[in-house]
């Protein structure tokens, strides 16, 4: 990406758009916030992705990381907003970018794609994505097959944190109960994505070939190490405990039950099991052969807080 290109970040009001929206700012883009809130930085074209398409008019880039999030119970109106935000929301905007030889497109979409039924010590992009858990990991498999079939670059983060997160580590100190944060099963080793190393990536890709990239930090967290830093710098005291898996399944299948029948969102999933209790190490070969460096580390994000 040159300084002046002119970048459309959807979704620039949330999480990972924003930071997108700001480094491409600040490496002197200009900047088109496209979603249903102004983003923070540069023009806003509203634009809401379960219905209609966006207006890209103008713009070189497209950067895709408006998306619906969450764990929401089977046949819950949340569930059907997510499909039509990530599935047919993706058809849109591609549609809007003229599709294969028109504006390229770095859409955003998450290691939740990947087959949770095979083995994911080390993960590269043919890894099978069937198996989902849940509609977030469908959906957002759905979209971005339609991403590729349209010529996108498609970018597979794991877990991304970082100042703004509202999801990952609020989701995981809300589970501290009476000073004991149980996790599901033994240590584990997990990719996490600091969101500037996200953000680096999205800009970086406009000069990608057509394809998927995982993208994630330079190297894997032990899980317990990782959760304990992140208590201490939240001045959280808490003890861990290991939850026996089985015992965590059971009681994740109860809660999707319930969540069926009051269409919530489940108190436990097997999805959020899934994602704490096994490992899940993304390759970067592919996204490293590009000359990305991930060079952000939880320990940096941690420190900040200080």
């Amino acid at each position: 990406m040159s300084a002046r290109t002119r970048v459309a970040v959807t979704g620039a009001s949330g999480f990972c758009g924003g930071h997108v929206a700001r480094t491409a700012a600040a490496r002197g883009a200009e900047v088109v916030c496209v979603g249903r809130r102004p983003g923070p930085v540069g023009e806003h074209r509203f634009w809401d992705a379960a219905r209609g398409g966006p207006d890209l008019a103008g713009v070189d880039l497209v950067v895709h990381c408006a998306a619906a999030v969450g764990d929401p119970a089977p046949g819950s109106a949340a569930g059907a907003r997510m499909r039509a935000v990530n599935v047919d929301g993706t058809r849109r905007l591609l549609d809007a970018a003229g599709g294969a030889g028109g504006l390229p497109v770095v859409w955003v979409s998450s290691a939740s794609v990947y087959d949770p039924r095979r083995d994911r010590s080390l993960v590269g992009e043919d890894h099978p994505r069937t198996g989902h858990l849940n509609a977030y990991g469908r959906t957002k498999a759905e979209g971005e097959a339609l991403a590729l079939a349209g010529g996108a670059v498609v970018l597979r983060p794991r877990a991304v944190y970082g100042p703004g997160d509202t999801q990952l580590l609020p989701r995981l100190l809300s589970r501290v109960r009476a000073g004991v944060l149980a996790l599901p099963g033994p240590d584990v080793r997990l990719s996490l994505t600091a969101v500037e190393n996200l953000a680096d990536a999205c800009l970086a890709a406009a000069g990608w070939p057509p394809g998927a990239y995982n993208v994630a930090d330079a190297e894997p967290y032990a899980r317990d190490a990782a959760v304990k830093q992140v208590l201490r710098a939240h001045g959280v005291r808490a003890r861990i405990r290991h939850l026996p898996l089985p015992l965590a399944g059971t009681v994740a299948r109860a809660a999707e039950a319930l969540a069926r029948l009051t269409g919530s969102e489940p108190a436990l999933s097997r999805y959020a099991v899934d994602q704490l209790a096994h490992p899940v190490v993304l390759d970067l070969s592919r996204a490293r052969g590009r000359s990305w460096v991930p060079r952000r580390t939880l320990s940096d994000y941690l420190a900040s807080l200080r």
